[in-house]
């Protein structure tokens, strides 16, 4: 297949070319619009007892698919006129939607249940209203009803209005990311663009991998959009198109223009450089790809539509990039011919400042050839020394905490986030704690069975109140009014226990155990609705799978590996220190997100991390460390193969194959680290979080590892580095990849 790429290259080039920008303009046409219809959630298992739970209390209790909260601020009280005159007036709008379930407030309801509604201090009454539409959908009605009201941040007749809740929550997130989006492309195609020019000189050869690039994403792009026919896709995926897109485009353009520079000066001509480059650098673009999508295909095993949406993505946008890489590449190469390296910059430089043109360097004398032999012969201490650092780096990973994110990963300007903290601060209870326990079969159960099981849930540590149907509750040593709604609807019933236990903490835990042990009325299963019964399902959804999700990645790269090398031990070596590299990555999130330090980076630091987060992390830098993998190996396979392949020689195809790749890793990762280091401009804190722990995977993999690590491990084992037992050596030998032409710069 490649040998016929570079003929159809050689001999219409400028038709793969047309026949491309049209295909990237249909795709684009297509694709650009996907934007409108991704949504902000999906990090809670469907199919887990909470989300069950969630949905009866929308179907049956009018509970609505997702919260608008409104609050109403007066200096003179919320019970003033001017207050009372626009909370209302906010009621009577909400309730003419459509697309409303349920409507409150402090002014419209009564009883003690109205109280609840008054902050402590008397000056914000709440408005909750129940917003329909699912998941998908809720978002986007939320929007139009706050237009409906005036906007999300209102300020008149001294009154001041905030729209909140997780619906607007949603909203703003979803706003949030598009805005983001434009400002990550702005710095990261410049910078790369500069990257490029430093590493190909030429302006053109430069503008070659950011070509590929676009065509890549605006693909996966259409991919996207296609699939949201079937499914809920998030809108963070976008993320990984854009920085991931542009990254392994350059990567795999990159790797193909400096094996094709390679071979012209060896004494190639143009045609055979072509072929050549095709049938090595090519190869190896395709192992490439595959190492990395495999990995991130994995993430359709989990049942969030968040980690779901990565993988549609992630491997459209692989595969995109590589073919575009590998059709492009050679077309553009056959069209421009020796002009590709038009336009020198780096050529002009030294003319102004009157410098002499570069003299070629012999590869013994090169940087990385001789950094490469001075870490093999101290490889012990130096590789000790290494992983030291790693496993120091990544010790605070060992205090994770999990948590879904809520309006506190929006910057403090935004409404949703002002709301979030007046709950917090402002009003007795915060209403994201509350635990809603659902009884689906409640026909023929009796309203004193149901208030003596919500006093048996009174009981529970940490509870502060539960409300019953008879219209009191009871926490054993007092009675009073109701705090939550309850009711019996279609044979179904709910109970709200307010909670005095901080979420996702240990006595959170503790009391979510204590709430399911005990026993239903009348022996009804029942089953918890709310953020704490979530986020425990969410993490129980993500840890069971866990294990099938990383023996697939770990057995997909062996055997891929395998392919490649012929070793058993490179691929275990390659699996062991991927692992590693990334410790350092996890214990940065929890260091500076979740422990707040160095000011969370500007976020606004939870004391959790979202679980979704690190095995989405996980997937990605795991089959992108792969990406420089396959670079390396191959190369130090080609000069191990055309060696005697003695104790010596390994040590020196270990140095000849990073001083052929070093260059290519380094500017690779750069670009790479740029991409996704642009994610930290992003305001949505969890997408910060995710840009610099894949920016720190991918540099402790390109440099730590990559650098040191691996020559450091081959030096130590010597020729067992290519050793496999003798009927997997005979396997490889039928189906495996192997060079056998000679190689410019071998003996």
């Amino acid at each position: 297949m490649l040998a016929r790429i570079a003929a159809v290259s050689l001999a219409a080039p400028r038709r793969i070319i047309a026949a491309a920008l049209l295909a990237a303009v249909a795709a684009a046409v297509f694709g650009v619009p996907v934007a409108g219809k991704l949504a902000a959630g999906g990090f809670e298992d469907p199919a887990a007892e909470s989300s069950r739970a969630a949905a009866l209390l929308a179907e049956r209790f009018d509970q609505g698919d997702a919260q608008l909260l409104i609050t109403v601020t007066s200096p003179r009280g919320a019970t003033a006129d001017a207050a009372r005159a626009v909370g209302t007036e906010i009621v009577d709008t909400l309730r003419s939607s459509p697309h409303v379930a349920s409507v409150t407030s402090a002014w419209t309801a009564t009883g003690p249940a109205a109280r609840e509604l008054f902050s402590e201090d008397g000056r914000t009454g709440l408005v909750v209203a129940g917003v329909t539409g699912g998941e998908a959908n809720s978002d986007r009605y939320a929007e139009q009803l706050v237009d409906a009201i005036g906007g999300e941040r209102v300020d008149r007749d001294g009154v001041t209005v905030r729209a909140g809740g997780v619906a607007m929550v949603n909203n703003q997130i979803t706003a949030q990311t598009r805005r983001d989006l434009l400002v990550m492309e702005s710095i990261a195609i410049p910078f790369s663009f500069l990257v490029l020019v430093w590493v190909f000189g030429g302006l053109l050869a430069a503008a070659v991998p950011v070509g590929v690039g676009v065509i890549g994403i605006v693909g996966s792009l259409a991919v996207l959009h296609l699939i949201t026919f079937f499914t809920d896709v998030s809108i963070f995926a976008l993320n990984l198109c854009m920085a991931m897109g542009l990254a392994l485009a350059i990567d795999y353009t990159l790797l193909m223009v400096s094996r094709y520079r390679d071979e012209l000066a060896a004494g190639a001509g143009r045609d055979a450089a072509l072929t050549r480059m095709m049938a090595t650098a090519g190869r190896t673009v395709v192992f490439s790809a595959t190492t990395v999508a495999l990995p991130m295909l994995t993430m359709v095993l989990f049942p969030m539509y968040f980690l779901k949406s990565f993988a549609y993505a992630g491997v459209a946008t692989v595969v995109f990039a590589a073919l575009a890489a590998l059709v492009l590449t050679p077309a553009a190469i056959a069209v421009l011919g020796d002009r590709i390296d038009a336009l020198d910059v780096r050529r002009f430089g030294r003319r102004l400042l009157r410098r002499p043109e570069p003299t070629p360097v012999p590869v013994d004398r090169q940087c990385w050839y001789r950094s490469t032999k001075f870490v093999m012969r101290r490889a012990v201490p130096i590789g000790l020394t290494g992983i030291a650092l790693l496993v120091l780096l990544g010790v605070p990973f060992l205090g994770v905490r999990w948590g879904l994110p809520d309006d506190r990963v929006l910057p403090h300007s935004a409404s949703a986030h002002e709301v979030g903290d007046q709950l917090r601060t402002e009003f007795a209870g915060d209403p994201a704690t509350a635990v809603s326990v659902v009884i689906p079969d409640a026909g023929g159960v009796s309203d004193s069975a149901l208030s003596r099981y919500a006093a048996d849930l009174s009981r529970v540590a940490d509870v502060s109140s539960v409300s019953a149907p008879s219209g009191t509750y009871a926490d054993g040593l007092r009675t009073g009014p109701p705090t939550a709604a309850t009711g019996v609807r279609e044979g179904s019933a709910f109970v709200t226990v307010s909670t005095d236990a901080p979420l996702f903490s240990d006595r959170s835990e503790a009391q979510l155990d204590a709430l399911h042990a005990v026993a239903g009325p009348d022996g009804r299963s029942v089953e918890l609705a709310g953020v704490a019964p979530s986020n425990r399902d969410s993490v129980a959804a993500i840890t069971s799978r866990l294990p099938l999700v990383l023996g697939l990645i770990a057995l997909s790269t062996f055997c891929l590996l395998f392919l490649l090398t012929g070793s058993v031990v490179l691929p275990l070596k390659a699996l062991a220190l991927n692992v590693l590299s990334l410790s350092a990555a996890f214990g940065a999130m929890v260091w500076i997100f979740q422990e707040g330090h160095l000011g969370g980076l500007g976020t606004t630091s939870t004391g959790t991390l979202v679980a979704n987060i690190p095995v989405l992390l996980f997937c990605i830098a795991f089959g992108l460390s792969m990406d420089y993998e396959v670079f390396l190996m191959s190369r130090i396979r080609e000069f191990w193969l055309a060696s005697a392949r003695t104790a010596a020689d390994v040590t020196e195809s270990v140095a000849l194959g990073l001083a052929r790749t070093g260059r290519v890793v380094t500017a690779a990762a750069l670009v790479m680290s740029i991409s996704f280091a642009a994610l930290i401009a992003a305001n949505v804190s969890f997408m910060r979080m995710f840009g610099l722990g894949l920016s720190l995977a991918v540099l402790a993999d390109a440099t730590l590892v990559r650098m040191v690590l691996v020559p450091a491990f081959m030096r130590v084992l010597g020729r067992w580095n290519w050793w496999s037992p003798k009927p997997l050596a005979r396997l490889h030998d039928r189906i495996g990849i192997s060079e056998t032409t000679r190689l410019p710069g071998s003996a």
